[in-house]
């Protein structure tokens, strides 16, 4: 088993610590890059001055990508499954004649 690692990540000017496994620094300190980075984006382009609003803006941002990978994932799975079962169709017609 092994040791837990205390880090601290900062998000929107606070510290945050966090008792984690190591394999799961570099994922979290990615993804607290990423939500710095777009906090500076939404800052800019927006004129949002609540760094409230803008952390709703980032999670709304980030949860809408993961659903969108969710329904584009099932669309794939669905055309795989069209495209495997014309193909079991094809080598039964096959098979059979």
């Amino acid at each position: 088993m092994s040791e837990k690692l205390k880090i601290k990540l900062s998000i929107a000017n606070r510290v945050y610590p966090l008792t984690i496994e190591p394999s799961q620094e570099e994922g979290l300190r990615k993804a607290a890059k990423n939500i710095e980075a777009m906090i500076k984006q939404f800052e800019q382009s927006y004129s949002v001055r609540d760094k409230q609003d803008v952390l709703a803006m980032c999670a709304l941002q980030f949860a809408s990508q993961v659903e969108q990978k969710s329904i584009d994932k099932t669309n794939v799975n669905e055309h795989v499954e069209e495209k495997l079962n014309a193909l079991n169709d094809l080598l039964h017609a096959h098979i059979v004649s």
